[in-house]
């Protein structure tokens, strides 16, 4: 019964992103459809590290901040937690904030940073450590620095803690797996991860005293049907929340709760295709649902599908509109982040070519 229905789905999405691929927006240009500027945050003729991976990024009261992993490659032992701020409209010199080696006996790679800034408490950047040895990513454990000061100074690193007690589904708490938390009414912050063993599944983290104590939910689902990870969190003025993830079926998979996060629904395709590559999403301030994502499947140019990259627009979280394409070429686009600023601006970094990391700034009033 998996597998069938691994196929069909699979089949299913082909299908649609190979007949929908011809219809999508042209690459997108300055002036067209709300796209403002893009750059990347660095040159690569003056890049940190040789390669680089996975960014986040927030805002804080003095401005943006972004961080990604970068080493030598992805698997390397040298990756450490890299980070640059903007100021007066220029991002500043990357700088290394963390590699890994905390207190632990030997040295070991970091990954998959994520920024948060709470409407009252410091900044806070996630991110994982991964053993030298590395069994799996049910190997890994969450870290957790913070900042005072919107990013120039950080605190020493503390280990989330492990999760014996909730099972061993969930070996080690990670908090927000790839992407941003949200802040609930009553202040508690909402982590979406995942992990990788024994199927994909997705859970939940939540602190109430910016990561000093934690509570699991889920998983919520068993992988029998969906492997997804890597969720992001949109929001309705229902109260009724939706994520997104990323997953192996060939599709987008998604899950909606109607209790601020404690239950969710059971995990559904939805119309959007996914080569098994991370995305992200943000709900507007006008209520429109963003989504980045690679609008392709397995294979083409780039082995896994991502030599495209996109933003799709939602009223309602189940009929999406592909509205710019962002990147269309060799190489690989991928591993976006997207918050809207204060002033009403889309602000997305993305994984350019493993070679640095590439910032989008659109205006969503003129997006249609």
């Amino acid at each position: 019964m998996k597998i069938r229905f691994v196929v069909a789905v699979c089949c299913i999405a082909t299908a649609l992103a190979r007949a929908e691929e011809a219809t999508l927006p042209l690459l997108a240009s300055v002036g067209q459809n709300g796209y403002l500027s893009a750059k990347l945050l660095y040159p690569i003729d003056d890049k940190p590290t040789p390669q680089c991976h996975s960014s986040t990024l927030v805002e804080t009261p003095s401005g943006l901040v972004a961080a990604w992993f970068g080493g030598t490659n992805e698997p390397h032992v040298d990756n450490s937690i890299w980070l640059s701020r903007q100021s007066h409209g220029k991002w500043l010199k990357p700088v290394e904030v963390v590699d890994g080696s905390e207190g632990e006996q030997e040295d070991h790679r970091t990954g998959n940073p994520v920024l948060f800034q709470p409407t009252d408490g410091p900044l806070m950047l996630f991110y994982k450590v991964v053993p030298r040895i590395d069994g799996g990513a049910d190997n890994w454990w969450g870290m957790l620095t913070v900042s005072k000061d919107d990013g120039k100074t950080w605190a020493a690193p503390w280990k989330l803690g492990e999760a014996k007690a909730l099972g061993e589904r969930v070996p080690h708490l990670i908090g927000p797996v790839k992407n941003k938390p949200i802040q609930l009414k009553d202040g508690a912050i909402l982590c979406p991860s995942s992990t990788e063993h024994e199927g994909w599944r997705v859970h939940f983290e939540v602190t109430r005293d910016f990561g000093k104590t934690w509570k699991v939910i889920g998983p919520i689902h068993d992988a029998s049907k969906w492997n997804a990870i890597q969720p992001s969190i949109l929001t309705y003025a229902d109260g009724r929340m939706q994520i997104l993830c990323r997953s192996k079926e060939g599709v987008l998979a998604q899950s909606w709760s109607s209790d601020r996060g404690t239950t969710w629904s059971q995990m559904t395709a939805t119309e959007l295709p996914n080569p098994n590559s991370g995305t992200d999403a943000v709900t507007l301030a006008d209520g429109r649902q963003l989504l980045i994502y690679n609008h392709s499947v397995r294979g083409g140019p780039f082995p896994a599908g991502r030599n495209m990259l996109n933003v799709a627009i939602s009223k309602d979280g189940r009929h999406w509109k592909p509205v710019l394409t962002l990147e269309r070429d060799r190489g690989e686009f991928s591993y976006p982040a997207v918050i809207q600023t204060t002033d009403q601006k889309v602000h997305i970094t993305y994984t350019w070519k493993r070679q640095s990391i590439k910032h989008v700034v659109l205006e969503p009033q003129q997006i249609q």
